[in-house]
């Protein structure tokens, strides 16, 4: 197990750092192209914000708590997925054009889909990359163990998702029109909002299976450690 997930140390190995630095800086470097003329100006807006809110929130609480460089890695590759869909509109993203490029085959043929899926894989990877980084802040705020360690991160997916998709619904009915079915993006499906929270449980599951996994494979929980040797810091 790389010392980067493993070491509990106040100070992480060098390498770990760095690696943390390359993610940072290619994130960065993605938001900062894909920003400079995105498909719909107002729409990227929209999306945006709650990465404003996101970023101002882990800048204010830096000095309280601080997530292990696995756990900020896996937000920075959410942010990253993210910051595509709002370029295009997550209804746009041309993934299908991309894979044919690739292959000379759509995968949307391939699997027989109808509509754009990139939000499908964007909420099925919010569940499976930030359960992690939940667990963390519950093992280092509430210091919870067992099963709780493992469902409460679970949960709180599950409920963030549905708080997301009120707010979807909220901005559709402020803004309106086009802009608000950007920004809803349910592609004609009546069940959009239910398919998206399911995938998002669905991600969150499987992320807390091989968190599980691991620990019992390892015979200890990295993350519990991490937050100990933060809490004495």
């Amino acid at each position: 197990m790389p010392a980067a997930f493993s070491s509990p140390q106040n100070h992480p190995p060098y390498y770990a750092q760095t690696a943390l630095r390359i993610v940072a800086i290619a994130y960065l470097v993605l938001w900062a192209t894909l920003a400079i003329a995105p498909y719909d100006r107002a729409d990227w807006l929209l999306e945006n914000a709650l990465v404003a809110a996101l970023f101002l929130a882990l800048w204010g609480m830096r000095r309280k708590f601080r997530f292990s460089n696995v756990s900020l890695i896996l937000i920075i590759v959410f942010l990253a997925l993210h910051a595509v869909g709002s370029h295009y509109t997550y209804s746009e993203v041309p993934y299908d054009q991309w894979w044919q490029a690739m292959t000379g085959h759509t995968l949307n043929s391939i699997f027989g889909w109808e509509r754009n899926h990139y939000d499908r894989l964007v909420h099925f990877s919010y569940g499976l990359l930030l359960a992690y980084p939940i667990r963390e802040f519950f093992l280092r705020v509430v210091e919870v163990r067992g099963f709780w360690a493992y469902f409460l991160p679970l949960d709180v997916t599950l409920s963030t998702s549905a708080l997301y998709e009120l707010i979807e619904w909220a901005a559709a009915e402020v803004f309106g029109g086009e802009l608000g079915m950007q920004y809803l993006g349910t592609q004609g499906d009546i069940w959009d909002s239910h398919k998206d929270m399911a995938l998002a449980a669905l991600g969150a599951l499987i992320a807390m299976l091989i968190t599980a996994a691991l620990n019992k494979k390892l015979r200890r929980d990295p993350a519990w450690e991490w937050s100990q040797a933060m809490r004495l810091k």
